[in-house]
């Protein structure tokens, strides 16, 4: 698998390899020692499997608070997503700075949302499917969100606020100058 540098340094793209013939295809789509070998050693605990029915669910930015904060590594298995990093890490030179990429069944790529970053996404096709492991277990008492499109972040969205589709929860969530407890 080859893993690529994003506008972000710590946010990275992975392209594993997939090998198609008339019977399929075959894809190792996660191996800890070639990560490892890419300078990502991420001890993952558990993986989340999300179906969107419609194009335009937007779900995010979430993150989790320290001793809880999460690093994420996201695929999509059907349909395809533009998905969003924000870097939440008050110290960094790149803070409320975002990374957009699109990943599809068909492009098979994964994008690595390190610790310290809010994460979200916007399906862009109906019936998308999207896999993603996580360093660290959920605890609901360190989940924590920044609204979507809080204009402070300049997120180039390709979908109107009154055509988005959200969780009551993600509508809710406060503008970065408001969220909750960051990084340093």
């Amino acid at each position: 698998m080859q893993v690529l540098e994003t506008a972000i340094a710590d946010v990275k793209l992975i392209e594993p390899r997939k090998f198609t013939d008339d019977r399929g295809f075959f894809s190792e789509t996660y191996n800890a020692r070639a990560l490892a070998e890419a300078g990502i050693d991420l001890p993952f605990v558990q993986d989340n499997h999300a179906l969107s029915l419609h194009a335009g669910v937007v779900r995010g930015l979430h993150y989790q608070s320290p001793p809880y904060a999460q690093a994420k590594l996201v695929r999509v298995v059907r349909g395809a997503i533009l998905d969003v990093a924000v870097d939440l890490r008050r110290s960094s030179p790149t803070f409320a700075r975002h990374v957009m990429v699109e990943l599809s069944a068909e492009n098979w790529r994964q994008l690595l949302v390190p610790a310290g970053f809010a994460h979200a996404y916007l399906t862009l096709a109906p019936q998308t499917e999207v896999v993603y492991k996580v360093s660290e277990y959920y605890s609901p008492q360190h989940d924590r969100g920044v609204v979507w499109n809080d204009p402070q972040l300049a997120i180039p969205w390709p979908v109107a606020a009154d055509q988005a589709r959200l969780s009551e929860k993600d509508r809710r969530l406060p503008r970065l100058a408001d969220a909750g407890p960051l990084f340093p």
